[in-house]
């Protein structure tokens, strides 16, 4: 086994050296061409040779040379030829990501792969022994308590508060909402589409807003999560339970594994990004004024809404419900509901979360290709966020968004779902 693992190594890295070809993925909104790959033909030819002669070339590479060796000699394109291999396995994919560091061949659904390591490793096991002693945060828990207790009040509020408060607190829902899902979550954790400065900008005052940790501490936790999901590692493993899966995991401190593999990821692109690191540096004062005093101000300054109303619905019971609605996704979505794309892992498909959260309940899709950016197949349904992101596309403001064909999503609903695929 180790034999054949050094020897995909050895073949990826030669294919590394022969090729860097510029791959782009364009959004399909923007009216331009959508994969264009250009090879090296000689190097093709010599490179498919070697795969046919290596004494330990398996079937998979076979398959993968085969591909290249069309391209070489008869000029087919990368993503026309290989939507003969849609019905590749995860491992597969994977050494293709491996192989050329930007390809995703599997169906031509996607020809640019991110950076970003959000794919589960399975190679991390869990240590023997007994589990370390849950040290609580007294401050998060009193902070959560006392911020739930604010909401519930909000809750009596609600039917003193004028209808334009109604409105304005919707408002504020969906901007801090968009600052996680289409923020914080698909561009910034897992680079599925590319967004201009000032898309990025109203992204982060978006982010501040929603008040869920500054976007680099939050997208290295969700990395960790895709990478060691419902494992020790996991910041928020849904295996120890609802509770502990929805708010538990911020009422104590982390698990020794997650830090250590926190630390373990580069983050060399939210490192390179000067929105994200302006927000980290200026963070609480961002949202002081987000999260609490715009959302207040708004209704008592334009329309005469008393202090106490606008403090408490928009304000609290909007970030309550906020915070609630992205929770649901670490717990509810990986514990109930079906799982169409992939039987052997915990995410399911919730349409309640999915409602609630403004796109992200189709998780069983999410975690099986969290490259894409609609993190379903069924685009702008029940998904707010994608219909955003679409918006911004046709605006010129977002670009490169990573889809899934329909081939490879029938070809993994075949090989590993459970029987309950719904088409929409």
């Amino acid at each position: 086994m180790a034999n054949k693992a050094n020897s995909q190594w050895n073949i990826q890295s030669m294919w590394h050296q022969f090729h860097h070809p510029p791959v782009a993925l364009n959004c399909p909104h923007n009216g331009q061409q959508g994969t264009s790959v250009r090879l090296n033909q000689c190097n093709s030819v010599i490179f498919f040779i070697f795969f046919y002669l290596h004494p330990e070339c398996d079937w998979n590479i076979y398959r993968f040379g085969t591909l290249l060796f069309r391209r070489a000699a008869f000029g087919t394109s990368l993503a026309a030829a290989s939507s003969s291999s849609s019905s590749m396995s995860k491992t597969e994919t994977e050494t293709l990501h491996m192989a050329g560091g930007t390809h995703q061949l599997n169906g031509g659904a996607m020809a640019e792969r991110s950076t970003v390591e959000d794919v589960f490793d399975d190679s991390y096991r869990e240590k023997e022994g007994p589990k370390p002693p849950m040290m609580m945060v007294w401050r998060n828990v009193i902070l959560m308590s006392l911020l739930h207790v604010g909401a519930l009040y909000g809750l009596i509020l609600l039917p003193y508060a004028s209808f334009s408060t109604l409105v304005w607190t919707a408002v504020c829902y969906l901007f801090s909402g968009l600052g996680v899902t289409a923020g914080v979550h698909r561009l910034w954790s897992h680079r599925s589409y590319k967004a201009s400065f000032p898309l990025r900008v109203f992204l982060a005052l978006a982010n501040s807003m929603a008040f869920q940790n500054d976007i680099y501490d939050w997208a290295r936790d969700h990395r960790v999560h895709h990478k060691h999901s419902e494992t020790d590692a996991d910041p928020h493993n849904a295996t120890r339970g609802f509770f502990f899966a929805h708010i538990g995991w911020l009422l104590v401190r982390k698990h020794p594994d997650v830090i250590e593999k926190g630390k373990k990821l580069e983050l060399t692109d939210l490192k390179a990004d000067k929105v994200v690191m302006f927000q980290r540096r200026h963070y609480k004062l961002s949202v002081v004024i987000l999260c609490f005093l715009v959302p207040m101000l708004v209704p008592w300054y334009f329309w005469g809404e008393s202090l106490a109303v606008a403090y408490f619905v928009p304000g609290l019971l909007r970030y309550a419900l906020m915070l609630n609605a992205t929770w649901l996704v670490n717990s509810a979505a990986h514990i109930w509901g079906n799982r169409p794309y992939d039987k052997t892992i915990n995410p399911r498909e919730n349409p309640l979360v999915a409602f609630t959260a403004i796109g992200e309940g189709f998780h069983n899709y999410h975690h099986t290709f969290p490259f894409d950016y609609s993190t379903s197949e069924f685009g702008c349904k029940l998904n707010l966020t994608t219909a955003f992101i679409d918006l911004m596309c046709f605006l010129g403001l977002a670009t490169d968004c990573k889809r899934v064909s329909k081939d490879m999503i029938a070809a993994r609903i075949k090989r590993t779902g459970d029987g309950n695929y719904k088409s929409g």
